[in-house]
């Protein structure tokens, strides 16, 4: 009796701990859906700090053994200390989310959060479409020395942002309904990546688009590159290796001239940069501090440190420190461990997308977890490590 009062008290642990995981996921869903249409709301500190108190008591409600204690303590005691030192409390509520995300059912999770995301931002465009709210087209100059340009945006402000959510659709779509998807849904999801581009003029992303469907095409008829570890060695070498190394060497070069060229070097860095838009020298020339030129990264970075820009990569290293962007990148390649432990293509599809995707933008370098759609299935691997049996809530159905 005393036993099996003890096995109910855990499952009692677990059920809270999930729903107060999910009531912060869905609150986080709707802020970031609220961020990405034309309405103001000014109170997101707040809601922020709702959602870390839910899933830091999800936490603390779960049982844990003490090695796992041990890790969570370290871990909270890293990113509180990020957070006074750059005042961006967005390491500690990251971290917290992703460990609440444990126990629960992952594809239920990934399913719901396609459908809420997709319904959200299907409302932003009809209400754009409708005159309701937000703008259906911008004719601006977009910085890519094309002068004025007629480009589309459908409510979400900003052609880019149009596209990087529809995007975050297609990832989400891969992940839930990839390995089961018909020869024409990949046709679909193409002509629809192409027709963005035609409405968006977004020529990398578009580049990166085709680049994720072709892998998707890929692992679903090819069933033995889940099995292979060629796929995740070489996954891990891209993300986040040579996208940090990249985006280092990007920071570094930043401050190369754009006009005055004297050098072949100086000439390649020009022409490389402008199929780039610029993104390259406006790390060094977007603003008198330089902000996301080399010189000013730090080790851990600062309260003035609070300027955006576009490359992804270069954003962590410049708001939060080369440490903790250094022990990002070691995570992302243990998350890539972990999906090669379980033969787990799908996921690798998208780690690998959103790596490179992240260094020439930073949609999804945010204080807006709902932005990040592969937090639920790191915070569900993750925690497997610390389990004596298989974690078995990765079932997609």
């Amino acid at each position: 009796m005393k036993y099996a009062r003890s096995l109910l008290t855990k499952h009692n642990r677990k059920i809270i701990a999930n729903r107060l995981f999910y009531i912060a996921l869905l609150i986080e869903l709707i802020l970031m859906i609220v961020e990405k249409s034309a309405l103001v709301f000014s109170l997101e500190s707040y809601v922020f700090r709702i959602t870390f108190v839910l899933t830091f008591f999800a936490v603390l409600i779960m049982e844990h053994e003490n090695k796992e204690w041990a890790v969570i303590v370290f871990v909270w005691v890293f990113t509180f200390m990020c957070y006074r030192l750059t005042g961006k409390n967005d390491l500690l509520r990251y971290a917290t989310f992703v460990m609440a995300a444990r126990n629960i059912n992952l594809g239920k999770t990934m399913k719901t959060m396609f459908y809420i995301s997709l319904t959200g931002f299907g409302i932003i465009a009809l209400l754009s479409l409708t005159g309701i709210l937000g703008t259906v087209s911008l004719y601006m100059d977009y910085g890519r020395e094309a002068g004025e340009e007629l480009r589309y945006v459908f409510g979400f402000g900003h052609p880019n942002a149009l596209w990087g959510c529809m995007y975050a659709l297609m990832l989400l779509w891969i992940w839930v309904y990839g390995s089961k998807a018909k020869w024409w849904h990949f046709v679909l999801l193409s002509l629809a990546n192409f027709g963005l581009y035609i409405i968006t003029a977004t020529r990398t992303s578009m580049m990166i688009g085709f680049f994720t469907i072709a892998l998707a095409v890929l692992v679903r008829y090819i069933p033995c590159l889940s099995n292979r570890k060629a796929p995740f060695v070489v996954t891990g070498v891209i993300t986040p290796c040579l996208c940090v190394a990249f985006s280092v060497w990007a920071a570094i070069e930043s401050y190369i001239p754009r006009y005055y060229v004297d050098t072949d070097y100086e000439l390649f860095m020009l022409k490389f940069d402008e199929l780039l838009n610029n993104r390259i020298h406006n790390l060094y020339r977007a603003d008198d501090k330089h902000s996301g030129a080399f010189v000013t990264w730090k080790l851990f970075s600062d309260h003035e440190s609070v300027e955006f820009f576009d490359m992804g990569w270069v954003r962590l290293f410049y708001w939060y420190g080369i440490i903790p962007t250094a022990l990002i990148s070691i995570l992302v390649v243990i998350f890539i461990y972990l999906c090669y432990k379980r033969k787990d293509a799908w996921t690798l599809i998208v780690v690998l997308s959103l790596s490179i995707y992240t260094v020439i933008e930073a949609t999804f370098v945010s204080a807006y977890i709902g932005r990040n759609l592969i937090l639920p299935v790191l915070g569900v691997y993750l925690g497997a490590m610390f389990e004596r049996k298989n974690n078995t809530n990765v079932d997609k159905e």
